[in-house]
């Protein structure tokens, strides 16, 4: 039997098999009954470390605890960065590889037909590019000999080790990791972070709706009173406290979108082609990408160090994204979390200190419509014709015809075509970036003043630092690159489409697949910040009510922030002081702001409707919400009526006239709007909103009762956690279980987009930490670490996360020089 014959027996078994998350002793003996015929695929369920491995770069110890992180201790920094590149390699080597292939436009060979879309807009944004540009800059630094260190570690187990399973069943063998790969890994995340359409796709519903209906709908400023900055951050006794913006207001307007003000939603030019601007949408972030930080200053807590609590919002999947490391060495105490394919901790703590990252939602990415010549061979910019940069590229495809694709790019960035339509994109990440520099410094800085240092260097992707040390110092700051754009001389908001060949909008400085210079982009000082805030919180909220510098308008609704805010000004007002507990409760928060805005107003329409028009089940359900605590909780039966009720009222206001206006329900305003929109809307006009709210609980109703739920967890549930084969492997999903919190509550999860909380950790800087995961810190099936902290991160039940372990149990492996 060949190999391909093989493979395709065991994902038909695997199917076959049943429901995700069989059991491993099932899905052991499954792969048993094909041994005979795949001897790789059973080598796989027997992987273990070696005890020894042979190292260039000097010794190394490393122990992998009973929750399967790895502590690497070694008095070189190289054998450290040497066993880091093993470890992750032999516990996450497919998710590297998976990843690497997304960025690099190469999925298709090993997948097939169904990615060639995902290839061709990776390969035109140029991705890899970027990643060669910023290894160029990195290599010439300190932090560069380390990463090498690290390829190298994963290439010596990828040699050495069984390859995981999921290689075996897909066929094929990966190729050696670089530099640059890490390099992409970088670009990857901010990507998912910062890289957006979003102004494509406002030009578009101005053209559709109209600027002023369009601005009403799509405000660029949410009224609220809930951003990170509110000026209450300063600390008791008037110590030192710096909050910044900038020096610039906005041309077009003061941020608030107003009747009639078409700049607050698009460029005057007009939209680009639906069709691109639906196709690229389609490689965005999943929507409800974001995290919630907060830190409390020692004034207010039990222990008198200073808390930060984190937990960042990002794809939920098996294994996690995170994967969590401890290293010792002369140089740097760190223990945290990173992702697969990095060498450093990208949040977690240190032996004296803390540090996490939030989104900002800031706009880093622009785009341009050209004059293009009859033959399409040449763009105008500043009144001459240009020949487009190109170059072309092979996209091999499994089992399919290979394609050769031409990219082009412009003075601006990658000219992104499809069926005849273009758009030119500038997104700073094209650039070479020092984000994997700033990284490493804040894994060995000692004290408040080198992490300031090294935050200067943290380019992309655009983050909220909320930071605390031992010292008793905090901070927050608004990291990374924030373009200033600007028309005719005046700076102007990035939410539109600019004229590439007037250069309008150029960002000064921007070297596209170079070193930029960043001189047209806010200076680090006048970046929004707050040193040494007694308590503040970030949840991707608005930044700053006024900026005096434009950073952007895609912010998260303000439930979350409102809340965090909330409970924190309650807690650190009362009469104990704050401890890691409450910070741990405070994540588990399911409270739903969206409920208390609707639901009175669901119940009394209820109450009011004509008696005549229903039955006594639309009483009842309005009984069962009057009486709800609002909390998202998995055995709620009111949880349950809201989340259906709310989707089919969203579908009921918004479908009529975005179906007319021929824009699909992505296109849909967000949560915050939909809540607020007052009876007299436009929207209302045929069907009150009463009317359209009893309504919408009868349609939920009627789902309900054809799906046969009974409370809330029986939707939202882990199977939306899958691992990137389990449809066609679904052993390899985790099991099915009730999970609490929706899109708009602390305790964070998207069911329908698979989004949620990747990762918590609460620390007091230089005494203690916990953690947890949602899955396992090994990507390896057949670990007792693949899915082992999935219950403990539904319940919060946080691991702790110390620099000092005692415990002895695990794994261990000596790294050796290669003399030895």
């Amino acid at each position: 039997m060949t190999n391909d014959t093989t493979r395709r027996a065991v994902l038909a078994a695997a199917l076959a098999a049943g429901t995700a998350g069989l059991a491993r002793s099932e899905a052991a003996a499954l792969l048993d009954s094909f041994a005979p015929l795949s001897g790789d695929a059973w080598d796989a369920a027997d992987r273990s470390l070696p005890e020894t491995v042979e190292s260039p770069h000097g010794d190394a110890s490393v122990r992998v605890d009973d929750s399967g992180v790895p502590h690497v201790e070694a008095d070189d920094e190289a054998a450290a960065y040497f066993a880091v590149g093993y470890l992750q390699a032999f516990h996450r080597l497919f998710s590297m590889d998976l990843q690497r292939r997304v960025m690099r436009g190469r999925l298709s060979e090993v997948v097939g037909e169904a990615t060639v879309e995902s290839d061709e807009f990776n390969v035109a944004m140029g991705f890899a590019a970027a990643a060669e540009a910023t290894w160029d800059l990195v290599s010439e630094t300190e932090t560069g000999p380390l990463v090498e260190a690290y390829a190298a570690g994963v290439n010596a187990a990828t040699e050495a080790e069984t390859l995981p399973i999921e290689f075996e069943l897909l066929g094929y063998e990966p190729e050696p990791w670089t530099p640059v790969d890490s390099m992409l890994m970088e670009k990857q995340i901010s990507w998912t972070l910062t890289g957006s359409f979003a102004g494509l796709r406002r030009a578009l519903v101005a053209d559709r709706l109209g600027a002023e209906r369009a601005a009403a709908l799509f405000p660029r400023r949410l009224d609220h009173d809930a951003p990170i900055l509110d000026g209450d951050e300063e600390r008791l006794g008037g110590a030192e406290r710096r909050v910044d913006a900038g020096d610039w207001r906005a041309r077009s307007g003061d941020g608030r979108a107003r009747s009639g003000d078409a700049a607050a939603v698009a460029t005057d030019a007009g939209p680009i082609a639906p069709e691109l601007t639906d196709w690229l949408s389609g490689f965005e972030s999943p929507t409800g990408v974001g995290s919630n930080s907060w830190v409390v200053a020692g004034e207010h807590t039990a222990s008198g160090t200073p808390t930060v609590a984190y937990d960042p919002h990002l794809s939920l999947m098996a294994p996690p994204l995170w994967y969590e490391q401890r290293v010792e060495t002369p140089e740097r105490s760190v223990r945290g979390a990173t992702f697969p394919g990095v060498p450093f901790v990208i949040a977690g703590a240190s032996d004296r200190a803390t540090w996490s990252f939030t989104n900002v939602g800031a706009d880093v990415l622009d785009c341009y419509r050209y004059e293009v010549d009859d033959a399409g061979e040449r763009y105008r910019y500043e009144g001459e014709w240009r020949e487009f940069e190109t170059e072309s590229r092979e996209i091999s495809v499994s089992g399919g015809e290979d394609r050769i694709l031409e990219t082009r790019r412009t003075v601006h960035g990658p000219f992104i075509e499809r069926e005849g339509r273009h758009v030119g994109v500038a997104w700073t990440g094209h650039a070479a970036t020092r984000t994997t520099l700033a990284i490493d410094e804040l894994g060995r800085a000692d004290g408040f003043d080198d992490a300031l240092a090294a935050t200067r260097k943290f380019d992309l992707p655009t983050q909220n630092l909320v930071y605390a040390d031992a010292d008793g110092r905090t901070m927050y700051y608004a990291t990374g690159q924030l373009p200033i754009r600007r028309v005719d001389g005046e700076a102007v908001a990035g939410d539109r489409v600019f004229d590439g060949s007037a250069g309008e909008g150029e960002w000064a400085g921007f070297e596209p697949f170079g070193r930029s210079t960043w001189e047209g982009f806010v200076p680090f000082e006048e970046k929004p910040h707050a040193i040494d805030p007694e308590v503040l919180s970030t949840a991707n909220q608005r930044v700053i009510d006024d900026p005096t510098h434009y950073v952007g308008v895609d912010y998260a609704a303000p439930y979350r922030g409102a809340r965090i805010a909330e409970r924190l000004d309650a807690g650190v007002a009362g009469e104990d002081p704050v401890d890691p507990a409450f910070h741990r409760e405070l994540q588990r928060d399911v409270r739903d702001g969206r409920a208390d805005q609707l639901v009175p107003d669901l119940v009394a329409a209820v109450a009011e409707r004509d008696a005549a028009d229903g039955s006594d089940r639309l009483a009842a359900a309005a009984a069962t919400l009057g009486d709800w605590d609002r909390r998202m909780a998995a055995d709620s039966r009111g949880a349950l009526v809201f989340d259906r009720w709310l989707d089919r009222f969203r579908d009921l206001v918004f479908a009529p006239a975005f179906d007319d206006a021929d824009l699909g329900e992505a296109y849909y305003p967000n949560g915050w709007v939909l809540a607020r929109l007052p009876a007299d809307d436009p929207l209302f006009a045929d069907r009150s909103r009463e009317a359209t709210m009893v309504a919408a609980l009868s349609a939920a109703l009627d789902e309900i009762d054809e799906a046969g739920w009974e409370t809330y967890g029986d939707r939202n549930t882990t199977a939306a956690i899958a691992h990137p084969l389990g449809g066609e492997a679904p052993f390899l999903n985790y099991p099915t279980l009730p999970a609490d919190g929706s899109p708009a509550t602390v305790m964070n999860y998207r069911v329908d987009d698979a989004v949620g909380s990747s990762w918590r950790m609460v620390v007091r800087p230089g005494e203690g930490a916990t953690a947890v995961l949602p899955g396992g810190n090994s990507g390896d099936y057949f670990s007792e670490h693949y899915g082992d902290q999935l219950r403990d991160w539904l319940a919060n039940d946080q691991k702790p996360m110390s620099l000092d372990p005692d415990s002895e149990a695990g794994e261990t492996v000596s790294f050796g020089g290669e003399s030895s």
